[in-house]
């Protein structure tokens, strides 16, 4: 084999190498809480997120709650695929909006650190309860058996969803020919303590 032959053969073999690690998607580490002051007291152990960390993805969650949380015509249809209990009026949830348009009420967030240990630098995701009593964040890209732990999860886990505000509600029909808030769920996903 020729020096420019070796060379080539060396340049091809990188790029390949450096395409295949580009086809696994990124994971980061990430927690899910069901609420800030549970984020923001364990945070002092030296925990992956900062109490500011905390504070910050939450005010995220909330913000993308408002924008994009599913909303239903009524209270029944939400109920069937929340849970009991696990919804609102619009008007209540945002503090504003219509009081006849229902949502779900926000179960916990999800907090990913989004550029592997720089503080400040995370990604969060409002979770709601499903009918079958697990969570579902609001890109729907997955379930969790809890809304409280850590693991190791793709950025896709963080995909900003379509926001529904605005928008028509979901009746029991439109809710049925979408399958239901999650069974567009792509992966299931547990949650270590």
């Amino acid at each position: 084999m020729t020096k420019r032959s070796k060379r080539v053969a060396i340049a091809i073999l990188g790029a390949t190498a450096f395409a295949l690690a580009g086809c696994r998607e990124e994971q980061v580490d990430a927690a899910a809480f069901p609420d800030l002051q549970t984020c923001l007291d364990q945070a002092p152990s030296g925990g992956v997120f900062t109490a500011e960390d905390c504070r910050t993805s939450f005010a995220q969650a909330e913000t993308l709650h408002v924008e994009a949380a599913p909303r239903y015509d009524s209270l029944t249809v939400c109920e069937e695929q929340h849970g009991e209990g696990a919804c609102g009026t619009e008007a209540s949830v945002t503090q504003g909006g219509s009081g006849g348009i229902f949502m779900p009420l926000l179960a916990g967030y999800l907090i990913g650190n989004m550029l592997g240990g720089r503080a400040g630098m995370t990604g969060a995701q409002p979770l709601y309860k499903t009918s079958d009593g697990r969570f579902t964040n609001a890109a729907r890209t997955s379930t969790f058996s809890s809304n409280a732990g850590a693991a190791k999860l793709s950025t896709a886990q963080f995909t900003r969803p379509a926001a529904t505000v605005g928008k028509t509600p979901m009746t029991r029909a439109t809710a049925a020919s979408r399958g239901g808030f999650g069974s567009s769920v792509r992966g299931r996903t547990g949650f270590g303590g």
